[in-house]
């Protein structure tokens, strides 16, 4: 909690001195209400005490209660604002923390416990930090001034308030103590019912079409009936504090007046009204000691899940991404579009063996380099090896004869049009996904949006959509066909007007018209940028350049068409379970 607090700004850290100083003068005005209370009493009691000066206390008492509401209102206003700035900045950081992040630390947390991290976590350290000002600097000022004011009173007041607090100790601790492991517990489950939910919504329709509603219903009530006990036994621990505070208060305040009345009994003649009067007093302060520590309790029953939630938060900050960035930003103009691998090979993080082996091959600008292979060969591991979505395990990648390790990661990807085997599109419009790379611009021209849509073969249906390329976009596409999304995820690379095009798969859902003329519209106008495609299809790479074979993580073959079907078996293979000796020919 403690490494939160330091990311405070200096707006927050003088908002927080503004509210110490707020909650001293509530603390001041509370503790001075009993004086007033002992002096009425006294007034009260005295013969030919004026109604006059009765009044003047009471004013006195009731300016106290005012100016004390004033400044707790002023408190509360200050802490709310530190607690909402301090909650943004948090989701500020962790948003642009997971934004560094490579798949690798992604995978590290899951994507469902960086949302609850992001979201849940931030909101119970938000909640701490509310009441934290309030009560947390308050309770214990209020105490020790309190203490105080009573140190001298009457030793045996004072003894009783001493074992009052000890016991209230021991009750706080004790509960805090079993119900803590269940408030990290807590968490933990949260993930899991956020990974379930997201699972469900997003796998909705393979639910019901292999009718696994039941299945999936079972596996959220499983982890809903673990999260509905562990907060339970949770919530009923802390409960007990309560209760248990109560009778601590009700007992001290049976002590103060039993002992009271012990001492008035005792006492001879004036001494009687003082010690009364002292009784009054006391009681007041006594009470203001256990109501310091109640609304410490209040605090103690957030801090576990808030301290939970906080040491959450700063695994994600202190989280190092393992790919740094480099200085960088603009290479040799001379040199554009080349793709070499030397001797690269790959291992993902925890993996027991390499994905790749010794990779070696150059793409010159404007060539068109295919890679082929049975799934799980290492074709899509290649090429997110260019932009640095991991980095080789040895060897190098270079890009323009850089190695891709030296280069800042966004003068990287700006030379880049990626389109990923998933096709990937964003709630908006048509324009606003197409135009979603800046490539060093602000926006795109409406005329460059309008061309990539006609290079992709998306025009056929963009423009009878309403409103055309302001047409609304749902969420990951889900209005549009996969071949629909596919296009308009190519027509976004070719919006930046990249150096380098990485295709990974991204025909797959094309039928073969769309696909041919496609690839003759990315000839056509895109012809002077290197363009690296991972296919399935031996209609879709035939007529590259250079077609890269591989098999097990090594090349089993490289040439083009021709010459893979005299040298390559692997390749030969792939080729006839396709198409016929004849369409091949």
């Amino acid at each position: 909690m403690l490494k939160l607090l330091k990311k405070f700004t200096k707006t927050e850290w003088t908002l927080s001195f503004a509210a110490l100083l707020f909650i001293i003068m509530q603390v001041w005005m509370d503790l001075t209400i009993p004086d007033y209370m002992s002096e009425i009493t006294t007034l009260v009691q005295t013969e030919g005490s004026a109604m006059s000066a009765i009044l003047i206390a009471g004013a006195k008492m009731l300016a106290c209660a005012l100016g004390s509401f004033a400044a707790s209102v002023c408190t509360v206003t200050c802490a709310a604002k530190i607690a909402a700035n301090s909650s943004a900045n948090l989701r500020a950081l962790l948003f642009d923390q997971v934004q560094s992040f490579t798949m690798a630390e992604i995978g590290q947390f899951s994507t469902a416990s960086l949302i609850t991290r992001s979201t849940n976590d931030v909101m119970q350290v938000q909640i701490f930090v509310v009441m934290g000002l309030q009560v947390l600097l308050k309770a214990p000022i209020t105490a020790v001034w309190a203490i105080a004011k009573i140190a001298g009173k009457s030793w045996q007041w004072t003894f009783s308030t001493g074992v009052a607090v000890v016991v209230l100790l021991l009750i706080v601790g004790t509960c805090i103590l079993i119900a803590m492991p269940k408030f990290k517990k807590l968490q933990v489950l949260t993930d899991d019912i956020n990974r379930i939910t997201r699972e469900n919504l997003t796998g909705l329709n393979v639910i019901r079409a292999y009718n696994a509603e039941d299945y999936q219903e079972k596996k959220f009530e499983d982890a809903n009936e673990r999260l509905t006990r562990t907060q339970l036994f949770a919530n009923r621990t802390m409960a007990f504090m309560m209760p248990g505070i109560q009778l601590v208060m009700n007992g001290l305040t049976l002590a103060v007046y039993w002992i009271g009345a012990y001492l008035v009994d005792g006492a001879q003649g004036p001494a009687k009204l003082s010690i009364f009067s002292d009784m009054i007093v006391f009681s007041q302060y006594a009470m203001q000691v256990v109501m310091s520590f109640m609304m410490l309790v209040i605090i103690l029953v957030i801090l576990p899940r808030a301290s939970v939630a906080a040491k959450r938060i700063n695994e994600v900050l202190d989280t190092k991404p393992s790919i740094k960035d480099s200085p960088i930003t603009e290479p040799d103009p001379s040199v554009q579009g080349e793709v070499e691998f030397k001797n690269v090979s790959f291992r993902y993080p925890d993996a027991d063996g390499d994905v790749l082996h010794n990779i070696s091959f150059i793409a010159h600008k404007g060539e068109t380099v295919a890679f082929i292979g049975s799934t799980g060969c290492g074709k899509s591991t290649v090429i997110n090896l260019i932009p640095r979505f991991y980095d080789a395990t040895e060897g190098q990648v270079l890009v323009d004869g850089v190695d891709v390790r030296e280069y800042s990661q966004k003068a990287l990807r700006n030379k880049i049009g990626y389109v990923s085997q998933k096709a990937t599109l964003f709630s908006g419009t048509v324009r606003s996904n197409i135009a979603f790379g800046d490539n060093g611009r602000e926006e795109f021209p409406d005329e460059d949006v309008v061309d990539a849509v006609y290079t992709a073969q998306a025009n056929d249906f963009v423009e009878k959509m309403m409103d055309t390329y302001d047409g609304y976009i749902a969420q990951g596409g889900s209005n549009l066909s996969g071949g629909q999304k596919q296009r308009l995820s190519i027509a976004r690379a070719i919006c930046r007007h990249p150096e380098i095009f990485i295709f990974d798969d991204s025909f797959s859902a094309l039928d073969y018209k769309t696909d041919r003329i496609l690839r003759e519209a990315l000839n056509k106008e895109c012809g002077d940028a290197t363009r690296i495609i991972v296919a399935q299809r031996i209609g879709t790479i035939r007529d590259a350049d250079k077609i890269i074979v591989l098999n097990d993580g090594k090349i089993a073959g490289m040439g083009t068409h021709d010459q893979l079907m005299q040298t390559c078996d692997v390749y030969q293979q792939i080729a006839l379970s396709q198409l016929s000796k004849e369409e091949l020919a």
